[in-house]
């Protein structure tokens, strides 16, 4: 029980590493707040949740919005006393396979900066205005991502990934003496969260076992990187386990930034 009485936001929460994490969060004793910009999905995830005899509620929150991401901390702190966790994972891919740089338009690059970097900030703000003005320290953990420490493709997205890397580790060194720690895991190819980047918000049926193998491949150890994989890592990153760990960028990507 890691997360013990622990009360936690989860964005992104209705689908892939945020669903993962929000059932092993809640598995792990945490009071869970689903948040995402597609309330079925929260709904869906809370209801999971449940019936596993866990604890949560679900919000729709555009992490793009501000208003929104507060009401998400607000009813954290009303429905359990305090927020003790911020995992901020929602985030866009790439919208359209094998694009080039040039290739994005001013509505692609729009969309993903306001997700993927905005939504981070936001999150971290508000947490970390939460937490001091709990007092008792806290905990962020950042959805990031291989392509914001290495050339991977997907160029504006990696950058917003870098983005995310740097807010991480600067943001670490200004909250850590108020004991917030603040974190990020970076994942490798994750072909198993079933995003279809051309049509944002759908979900497809799943890979071809031979482009699923064409992509453990790139990863040293062989294997795909799974929702449950980064699910993990930023379970170990929320808990105590790690209470003297911050301002880390932790790849789960089987080795692939290592060779």
């Amino acid at each position: 029980m890691l997360l013990q009485d622990k009360s936690v936001v989860i964005t992104g929460a209705g689908s892939g590493v945020g669903r993962a994490s929000a059932l092993l969060f809640a598995g792990e004793g945490a009071r869970v707040v689903c948040a995402d910009v597609r309330q079925e999905w929260a709904d869906e995830t809370a209801r999971l949740i449940a019936k596993n005899g866990g604890t949560a509620t679900a919000v729709r929150c555009d992490v793009a919005i501000e208003s929104d991401v507060v009401a998400a901390i607000e009813t954290t702190a009303r429905q359990y006393g305090r927020l003790d966790v911020m995992f901020n994972n929602a985030g866009v891919s790439t919208p359209r396979g094998g694009m080039k740089f040039e290739d994005h338009t001013i509505e692609d690059f729009d969309r993903l900066v306001a997700i993927n970097f905005k939504g981070v900030f936001l999150g971290c703000k508000h947490a970390v205005l939460r937490f001091k003005q709990q007092g008792g320290g806290g905990t962020i953990v950042n959805t990031a991502s291989v392509a914001g420490i290495v050339g991977w493709g997907g160029g504006v997205y990696g950058a917003t990934k870098g983005a995310v890397n740097q807010i991480t580790r600067v943001l670490a060194i200004e909250a850590a003496p108020f004991d917030i720690r603040v974190n990020a895991i970076c994942p490798a190819a994750m072909p198993t969260t079933r995003f279809l980047p051309s049509q944002p918000g759908a979900v497809s049926a799943g890979q071809p076992a031979e482009t699923l193998a064409k992509l453990a491949a790139i990863h040293p150890l062989g294997r795909n990187i799974t929702p449950e994989d980064c699910a993990a890592a930023a379970l170990f990153l929320a808990s105590d386990s790690a209470r003297n760990i911050t301002g880390v960028l932790l790849p789960v990507d089987g080795g692939y930034i290592a060779q």
